[in-house]
């Protein structure tokens, strides 16, 4: 093994070295012994000030791909550094059991006109995508990319990139300010011929913690990713995010305020969706606060949450370019037991569509101490839809309106197929509000979607309200949980 305190020049310098697959934990155990260090940022003159165009018209060369002409389900593309992707990521192939590094080459890529020129030729690289036949057999399409502190994101068939994932969230929404660890390099293993999964290994650094991961990544109708993490703290983890998520929402029927836009709606995702510990299945629809909304939901061994995008019809926001009716919603289902904690969601006020303004991650009740090894294992569905662990009725669209003074309608869609043919006269709905009244509860089927309709009315004042609602025949649940925070 490396000597500890040159573990990553020796890691980044190694030719045919073995590999195994402890290697990456031991780096990072390591790693977390010794002294913080920031990541190299040191760029050549004219790449350290890229604008937004300059860096989007450096291409990588397709031809250079890894493993491009080898006749494998998989290729590798790598990104440059500049703009906002300043750190050095070192990134090494695995095959037959032994490590090379990815050398930089600047005739790897394309520049634009206005990109100044540098004679560098050591510079490593930004992060990197992978690609493989998910859309046609014969074209490799883009499947995931990595990029950018400790952050990836991922499509399945037929979608387009939308909400992202990241390594570990620390400090999240902390006065002092959020702590963004960083992946400071990747093993990706040669794939076999034929092969449905690629199997990449990451190093993750920050001043608090160090930490390895494993990804095993099958790219399908819904792309999948399995996750092996150890985290190995330099300081005890009080407000550690496990599994951390982050997406876009700008507006919806449920908050249009003060929004001219010819368009319905403008959001990555459109709600929390929650299968806890208890059996219970909630969904909060997400909104664009005026102040900065943070809400817990206490669990214990929760059997999945995920930041989705519910509504898939193009008529629901009328983008022609953005299509978001295509982004993918991200899953995440826990492997084994997570003891108690907490589903943690953050909504940050926005008036533009171009800033990430939605977080949502686990929260462990015993935060990860200093000098410790804490395993966790997942796995991330990014797709159409979350894995359905029941026959509930869902909520599709939450529409929400001023009816008379001091009062707001509420109009929910579902849909389900155990709602399909039931008798309207046996089906209630059950909705409750903390520090408000509830009148006017109706339920009826609705024949343009094929499904239901729950509305109600809700008295408003100058507080917050946190409401909840579903469906129910003879007090049996026939949809999963609405829960809401409606804010003046």
């Amino acid at each position: 093994m490396f000597l500890p305190q040159r573990q990553a020049a020796a890691a980044a310098s190694a030719t045919d070295a073995p590999f195994n697959p402890g290697m990456v934990r031991e780096l990072a155990r390591n790693l977390a012994s010794k002294s913080f260090e920031a990541p190299d940022e040191k760029l050549p003159n004219g790449l350290t000030d890229l604008n937004y165009d300059q860096y989007r018209s450096i291409r990588f060369t397709s031809e250079r791909a890894l493993w491009r002409g080898a006749k494998l389900p998989f290729e590798a593309q790598f990104f440059h550094r500049g703009f906002f992707y300043k750190n050095k990521v070192s990134i090494f192939e695995v095959a037959d059991g032994k490590v090379s590094e990815v050398k930089y080459s600047k005739d790897m890529f394309s520049f634009g006109e206005t990109v100044p020129d540098f004679t560098e030729t050591d510079l490593g690289f930004a992060g990197f995508r992978i690609h493989a036949p998910i859309n046609k057999p014969d074209y490799y399409d883009e499947v995931c990319v990595f990029l950018g502190a400790s952050y990836f994101r991922a499509v399945a068939k037929d979608e387009t990139y939308g909400l992202s994932a990241r390594g570990l969230s620390i400090d999240t929404g902390e006065a002092k300010g959020e702590e963004f660890p960083f992946f400071k390099a990747f093993w990706l293993e040669r794939p076999v011929p034929n092969a449905t999964s690629l199997v990449i290994h990451a190093l993750l650094d920050s001043k608090s913690c160090a930490a390895s991961y494993r990804f095993t990544i099958r790219p399908g109708a819904t792309t999948v990713f399995d996750v092996e993490a150890s985290l190995y703290p330099r300081a005890d983890l009080e407000h550690v995010g496990l599994a951390p998520m982050t997406s876009m929402f700008f507006f919806g029927p449920n908050d249009r305020n003060e929004v001219d836009d010819f368009r319905p709606s403008v959001h990555d995702s459109d709600g929390l969706a929650i299968y806890n510990g208890k059996g219970e299945s909630l969904w909060r629809p997400l909104s664009n606060p005026r102040d900065l909304q943070i809400s817990t939901f206490q669990d214990v061994n929760p059997h999945g949450f995920g930041l989705m995008q519910r509504e898939k019809n193009f008529f629901a926001y009328q983008d022609i370019e953005s299509r978001f009716e295509k982004r993918p919603s991200l899953w995440v289902e826990p492997i084994g037991d997570w003891g108690e904690g907490a589903v943690i969601l953050f909504e940050i006020p926005t008036k533009e569509e171009i800033h990430d303004n939605i977080a949502a991650f686990w929260r462990p009740k015993a935060p990860p101490k200093a000098k410790s090894e804490t395993n966790f294992t997942y796995r991330l569905h990014w797709g159409p839809d979350a894995p359905k662990p029941h026959s509930l009725a869902r909520f599709t669209r939450s529409g929400i309106g001023a009816h008379g003074e001091n009062s707001k309608l509420f109009v929910l869609d579902l849909f389900g197929d155990n709602l399909k043919g039931i008798d309207p006269n046996s089906v209630k709905g059950v909705v409750t509000a903390e520090k408000s009244e509830i009148t006017n509860v109706v339920t009826q089927p609705n024949p343009n979607t094929g499904g239901w309709r729950l509305s109600f009315q809700c008295a408003v004042r100058k507080d917050p309200i946190e409401l909840r609602a579903h469906l129910a025949q003879d007090d049996k649940p026939l949809s999963e949980i609405w829960v809401y925070r409606w804010a003046p």
